[in-house]
């Protein structure tokens, strides 16, 4: 232990842009205790080779939290630049000598898992935020991308899944015993804002159907726009930022829909939720969605496909059992 008694905690996540894997990071970062604990966070940039940080790296320097920048870190995987991704990590790693190395999202993971076990690190974590051997893609890669998530597990000390929805389809073998069930947690009682850019963005009186999440295929905002296209009385907020805004702005466009449906661009969920009569989660893949929990303390009507841990949170008695006190408090334990 060092002479601050304190431990010392890297986090490593593959994007630097917001959402729930960085919420994650970033809320128990801030919220893990300063006498307890040295935090500090490596992260690569916003997806794209080159990409500078995003808004997480923003927030973590508001928040007081030293950074540290992977400048090979990519969304893609690309042969040779995870090479150089390994021993930029491998270095980090090294350098900082902590004592709990924490690992978000696959890639994260996977080098993560690989580099900390060469670099003797005693407490390796990894989280899943979903497991992407889920997503529809040809199966070969289904493949591959489970051989890979179970060789993470294999080489972590722990593993953190979001729901036991995930735990069941975990790729385990003669590994379960490292799992460990914790749910996202949000503040309670949630602060909203009063949502007025939503609500002045529609004629009054009308029945506005939200959603808020990252702009890509899995999210499937592209679903809210074919449902408006069909009923003229659907009016649709979606929040979020991505790569599939080209997209859904060309289907907007190409039927019509500009004056009933709208893209706000990034927004905190908290300042919208207001703004809307319904919320609706149309995803096709999910771990266990923060928007979806902050919808629910907010009050909100909800529409949502039952994928991942949504059935959770829907059929949930007590909200305080996604509470960012509990959660902080469950993953704190394994950092011991």
């Amino acid at each position: 232990m060092r002479q601050t008694d304190k431990k010392k905690i890297l986090f490593v996540i593959t994007k630097s842009n917001w959402g729930g894997a960085q919420k994650y990071v970033y809320d128990l970062a801030r919220s893990l205790p300063k006498e307890q604990f040295e935090v500090i966070v490596a992260l690569g940039g916003t997806g794209e080779a080159n990409a500078p940080a995003g808004l997480l790296a923003e927030r973590l320097k508001e928040a007081g939290i030293r950074t540290v920048f992977l400048s090979s870190f990519t969304r893609n995987v690309y042969l040779s630049r995870e090479f150089k991704a390994f021993f930029e990590l491998l270095h980090v790693i090294k350098q900082e000598r902590p004592d709990v190395l924490h690992l978000n999202s696959s890639k994260a993971g996977g080098l993560g898992a690989l580099a900390g076990r060469i670099a003797g690190v005693r407490n390796i974590l990894f989280t899943a935020h979903g497991f992407a051997h889920q997503e529809m893609r040809p199966l070969f890669e289904r493949v591959l991308i489970w051989i890979a998530s179970w060789l993470t597990i294999l080489c972590s000390h722990h593993v953190i899944v979001l729901s036991n929805y995930e735990l069941r389809r975990a790729p385990v073998i003669f590994s379960r015993r490292k799992m460990t069930v914790i749910h996202n947690g949000v503040d309670l009682p949630l602060q909203l804002g009063p949502g007025e850019r939503i609500r002045g963005a529609f004629p009054p009186g009308v029945r506005i159907t939200g959603t808020v999440g990252e702009l890509t295929g899995n999210k499937n905002q592209i679903s809210l726009i074919e449902q408006a296209k069909d009923n003229p009385n659907l009016c649709v907020a979606i929040v979020g930022e991505g790569e599939e805004r080209a997209r859904l702005e060309a289907k907007i466009k190409e039927y019509g829909l500009g004056g009933r449906v709208k893209l706000f661009g990034f927004m905190p969920a908290n300042e919208v939720l207001r703004g809307f009569d319904e919320f609706a989660l149309p995803s096709l893949k999910e771990g266990l969605p923060y928007v979806l929990l902050e919808a629910r303390a907010a009050g909100l009507p909800i529409v949502a496909n039952r994928v991942g841990g949504v059935g959770e949170i829907l059929d949930a008695k007590d909200m305080r059992d996604f509470s960012l006190e509990r959660m902080v408090e469950k993953t704190s334990a394994l950092y011991r």
